[in-house]
């Protein structure tokens, strides 16, 4: 069931009419229920791996907690985490890397000249498997530090992880956070069902207007083998746009969803493209990813207490492993390779264009700061292209017609694009000078001015949106 879809739309209003009418644990209940018909509802055979692992997890996280109790020391414990991690890991592993592993060792055997078949599977992907995945493990993993308690509540457990506004793509929930939201009444007061409203209208204009109409701009480029770089460098930027709102878009609809039921998700972008070194640009995309992937693997690694070599060691696989969750594709595992080799580059440089680069006026920081933000998106924009290319023979001709990058340019398709971006790009503008990212909720726009913009975003929804697709996250 697609946020986009008219199912969702009427499925919404139902389970917020239920939801209000009920207390607290009747509440609970009846959204453990609605998630799984909405995680059913694409394939109820999805459910399995999902409820098998949330099992495994609620019983080690509640084994840990008793040693912990009982003051077991730590080797005690490792067992039990490695039964959730090899659960969790080897779900995933099976479901979303399996054909990938088979097929690379069968090229390799075969350029060694050995002919041996090996079998594949025809395997659909649970979706949101991905999500869930991390979300879990960071449960148990937090209970073995003995940094979170185990809750004693089988459903309410399972519902911090089925939770339908962020089990199929996230934000990746912390327990620490959305458990005790779980456990306790929640609150909902006019300010969060005013915030949950212009949060799901401006993730829907984001995705339904910005996102849908410039996929098939980015799509037909990239569903090609062969253009010249000025159609590649005009995907390439619909495509980084395409991105953005599409994943921010079902982001801020997850959330405002969550508000209107008086939960408080994680925040998961905050203006990622005025960045200005890739450092920045983790801190603002995708946050809740990003942030996972610092304290249970980079942290885990060693983080940056070995040495300069090993922090950029540490760095660069972190950054192979996030690319290569994205998906078994070479590809990935190239993107997260140039995200972790940026993130390397700008720690070893950091200090020099300190020492070289820094404006001492106000204007001259003014430009200084356009500069690096621009110089910044085209590095991000680059790395889409390795994201969003659908192999590396593709990736390597596109890289190489860049050269060129306006043979073949199309003005026509260039203002198409900013005609799409450019609200976009005036939105955040005000969000970041203003530093307040609800700019509907800003105090000098009375209500009814924003009742107007909340009119105006739902026209253009309604009917300049372009062909529904489905959210590109979900096949994560």
């Amino acid at each position: 069931m697609l946020f986009n879809s008219l199912e969702f739309l009427v499925f919404l209003p139902c389970i917020l009419a239920l939801y209000y009418a009920l207390p607290h644990k009747a509440q609970n209940r009846m959204l453990l229920a609605a998630s799984c018909f909405f995680y059913a509802s694409w394939d109820w055979r999805f459910l399995a791996p999902l409820l098998v692992s949330t099992t495994i997890d609620y019983q080690v996280a509640s084994k840990l907690e008793a040693l912990h109790r009982a003051g077991a020391p730590r080797e005690r414990l490792r067992p039990y985490l490695l039964v959730s991690l090899i659960t969790n890991l080897g779900l995933l592993g099976f479901f979303k890397y399996y054909n990938f592993f088979v097929d690379t060792l069968q090229t390799l055997l075969q350029s060694m000249g050995l002919d041996v078949p090996l079998p594949t599977l025809r395997i659909i992907l649970p979706v949101g498997i991905s999500f869930y995945t991390f979300q879990a493990l960071s449960y148990t993993i937090d209970v073995y530090r003995g940094q979170f308690h185990a809750t004693r509540s089988f459903a309410d457990f399972l519902l911090a992880v089925l939770y339908f506004p962020h089990l199929v793509a996230g934000p990746i929930q912390r327990a620490n956070s959305l458990l005790p939201q779980v456990a306790s009444p929640r609150q909902i007061t006019p300010e969060k069902l005013a915030s949950g409203m212009s949060l799901i209208v401006w993730g829907y204009f984001k995705k339904v207007f910005i996102a849908d109409n410039l996929a098939p701009i980015a799509n037909q480029v990239f569903h090609h083998g062969d253009a010249p770089g000025g159609q590649v460098l005009l995907a390439t930027y619909a495509f980084a746009f395409q991105i953005y709102c599409d994943f921010s878009g079902y982001t801020d609809i997850a959330r405002g969803v969550a508000r209107l039921m008086g939960f408080e998700f994680m925040l998961n972008f905050n203006l990622p493209y005025v960045s200005t070194s890739p450092k920045e640009f983790w801190n603002r995309w995708h946050i809740s990813l990003s942030s996972w992937l610092r304290d249970y693997l980079y942290i885990g690694l060693g983080g940056n207490r070995g040495g300069t070599w090993k922090t950029y060691r540490n760095l660069l696989l972190t950054m192979v492993i996030g690319g290569f969750w994205h998906g078994a594709a070479w590809t990935f595992l190239l993107w997260g390779f140039y995200q972790g080799m940026l993130l390397v580059l700008h720690r070893a440089l950091e200090p020099w264009l300190g020492r070289h680069f820094t404006a001492r006026s106000s204007g001259g920081r003014a430009v200084s700061f356009v500069v690096r933000v621009l110089f910044m998106f085209q590095l991000t924009a680059y790395g889409w292209l390795i994201f969003r290319a659908e192999s590396v023979g593709q990736l390597g001709h596109f890289t190489r017609a860049l050269v060129h990058p306006l043979a073949g340019w199309d003005g026509a398709t260039a203002r198409t694009i900013v005609g799409y971006v450019l609200p976009l790009v005036a939105v955040q503008a005000l969000q970041y000078v203003r530093g307040q990212l609800d700019f509907m909720g800003l105090p000098p726009l009375p209500a009814p001015a924003r009742w107007v913009l909340y009119s105006v975003l739902i026209y253009f929804v309604l009917f300049h949106g372009g062909q529904p697709e489905s959210f590109i996250y979900f096949q994560f």
